[in-house]
């Protein structure tokens, strides 16, 4: 059933006419009961008006509200014939005073109805409910209709996908870099909706849906705005979240309105942002399975390819958890491609700092090849993050450009955090001190450790002091003997308090590099294979736990296993630990002279840490520069 401003004021025509005659009746009753009153002139003290009554010149008393409030006629002495009608108040509890008084003068005694003010004020009781409630499912009713548009009521079961004939968004395929692939699967997506005959001239089918998946921030909705900018056909988006309502069937009614505004458009694009908002695994909810969810979901299969289908229209859907989706949904005929927005590579980031560098005034030293090989991991979201702190640091120090000065500082902030006050000259400072130079030292010594970028102990966020390394190159795979040679630089920091201050000195400054040795070493043991416990594999798959499914998976590791496990991790940690005490004693003298430098200057790069450890021992060449960090 539709509702609309006009059906809610036919509605309430009737009501607000039935109300104007009951009140137009309720006067008419109450002016015939109270005509005699409306007469009235004045009030008299009771006392003055027994007297008048003894006197002779009181002829009729009306008695009203129970006796509560008498009306007297009163002759007027100035005007021979003339009577006048007072009101009088009466005492409670005066009758045995009052009624023989009135009798032994031959007052004439007359009784009126009660006043209608109590049956007014009831009606009006009963209106006010009615209206109150009607003022509500009006502001109801125009509340939802604002939802979907204005002068729309009750489109609770309407989509709220946003539609554009021929999308601006500003955004081209030459706006996004550093995810070739997947640009080019997603090209000829554009391609097939442009010249369709090129494909369909060898019996080839549009693809019916394509998957974007990748880590958060790497592109994927900005894929979805190149399309719409570059298709140059109807465009639908819409986010999962926006298909669930409180209300019961809601979701499905949605989808079904999406997709017959996107029939009666074809060929058009639908994208739909954090479809696992509602495309999360069917039977995976804990208090049952016939949710809203499920309910939406159920719908939504049966659109992408149902029995009728859905000819002309290509679903495009962003997750960063496939791992939640329900298989039906990502079979093919309903998203035909899965495609992997994953991290850039090193020259993928050189793309990404030359788009987001357009439009920034860089100074003429800056090189985005050194800056793509500081950042290793970073996404394309953390990438123009970081060139824009570093446009905010160069505006706050009345800079007309930005330096490479900025650019560093910007990214130690993006990693670490804000910089704090130095530490005084104290004995926390020299421990700290310490720490980062027992890290340093021992990713210098160990062949196969990253080399460090530079050493400080300026405080930054929750860090005393960092260690900085930079990777050589985007790794995919790591050896057994460059997972320990972390292990190793993470313990140098423990291992150098230990050397020069004592065991009973060790502080908490370990605490992270702690947790990082551990979750190496289990790794090792229990998804590498890399252990004397032999090739097995007894780890998941590392990713995010989904509660409704894994709280259901059963432990298949025996209790003896697990205690192996624990046994080769310890071991691990342990051969680690004892090889960085080994590399710090053996080089006592270096690491002196080093901290002695490093609380100087606060910060040594890594270059110069070379130097000075060259001038000592023979040190393995590494190829240089991202702050994997240590503290």
């Amino acid at each position: 059933m539709k509702f609309s401003w006009k059906t809610l004021l036919l509605g309430a025509i009737p009501l607000v006419l039935i109300s104007a005659l009951l009140l137009q009746q309720l006067s008419t009753s109450q002016g015939r009961n109270t005509e005699t009153i409306s007469a009235a002139s004045a009030a008299l003290p009771y006392t003055e008006f027994l007297n008048l009554v003894k006197q002779g010149k009181v002829d009729k008393v009306d008695i009203q509200d129970s006796g509560r409030v008498a009306f007297a006629e009163v002759k007027d002495q100035s005007i021979p014939g003339a009577v006048q009608r007072v009101r009088i108040q009466l005492p409670p509890n005066d009758g045995a005073e009052f009624y023989p008084l009135l009798r032994a003068h031959d007052v004439n005694v007359g009784v009126l109805p009660p006043s209608n003010n109590s049956a007014f004020l009831g009606l009006l009781s009963n209106l006010f409910l009615p209206i109150l409630l009607l003022g509500g499912i009006f502001l109801l009713l125009r509340r939802s209709g604002n939802s979907s548009g204005p002068g729309q009521a009750m489109n609770f079961g309407k989509s709220k996908a946003k539609f554009q004939m021929e999308a601006k968004t500003g955004v081209k395929f030459d706006d996004v870099a550093g995810i070739d692939e997947a640009k080019e699967e997603l090209q000829e997506v554009v391609q097939f909706l442009r010249k369709p005959e090129r494909f369909t001239a060898v019996g080839a089918k549009i693809p019916k849906g394509v998957l974007l998946v990748g880590p958060p921030g790497t592109g994927k909705t900005l894929l979805a705005k190149a399309i719409a900018g570059e298709a140059g056909v109807p465009f639908f988006s819409i986010s999962g979240s926006e298909f669930v309502e409180m209300f019961v069937g809601v979701g499905a009614s949605r989808v079904r309105d999406l997709f017959k505004k996107a029939k009666e458009n074809a060929p058009c694009i639908v994208f739909i942002d954090e479809i696992d908002a509602v495309g999360r695994q069917r039977g995976a909810g804990i208090g049952g399975g016939n949710d809203e969810r499920e309910q939406t979901l159920n719908q939504l299969l049966v659109e992408m390819d149902g029995f009728e289908g859905n000819t002309g229209i290509i679903i495009i859907a962003a997750t960063n958890r496939p791992d939640v989706l329900d298989a039906a949904i990502l079979r093919p005929g309903r998203f035909d491609r899965q495609i992997t927005v994953d991290r850039p590579d090193r020259a993928g980031r050189l793309e990404i700092l030359t788009v987001h560098s357009r439009n920034k005034k860089l100074a003429a030293d800056i090189d985005l090849e050194i800056i793509a090989r500081r950042t290793p991991g970073f996404s394309g979201a953390d990438l123009a993050n970081l060139l824009n702190e570093a446009a905010i640091l160069a505006a706050r120090r009345r800079q007309t450009e930005i330096t490479m000065r900025d650019i560093d500082d910007a990214t130690d902030r993006v990693i670490a955090g804000l910089e704090k006050q130095p530490l005084v000259d104290s004995k926390k400072k020299r421990l700290i001190a310490y720490h980062e130079v027992g890290h340093a030292l021992v990713g210098t010594l160990l062949p196969e450790h990253d080399p460090v970028q530079k050493v400080t102990i300026i405080p930054r966020g929750r860090a005393g002091g960092l260690t900085w390394f930079t990777p050589s190159e985007d790794q995919m795979l790591n050896s057994r003997t460059q997972l320990l040679a972390d292990i190793v630089g993470a313990l140098g920091g423990r291992a150098a308090e230990e050397v020069v201050f004592g065991d009973d000195e060790i502080t908490t400054g370990a605490s992270g590099d702690l947790q990082q040795v551990a979750n190496i070493a289990r790794q090792m043991v229990t998804r590498f294979g890399m252990s004397e416990l032999g090739l097995m594999s007894l780890a998941g798959g590392g990713g995010e736990v989904f509660l409704g499914r894994d709280m259901m998976m059963r432990n298949d590791t025996s209790e003896d296993i697990a205690s192996l496990v624990d046994e080769q991790v310890r071991v691990i940690v342990k051969n680690c630990y004892a090889q960085a005490v080994q590399l710090l004693s053996d080089n006592r003298a270096l690491m002196d002279r080093i901290v002695d430098v490093l609380i100087e200057k606060e910060t040594i790069d890594g270059e110069e840490l070379r130097r000075m450890v060259s001038k000592v021992v023979e040190i393995p060449m590494k190829d240089l520069p991202q702050p994997v960090l240590s503290n």
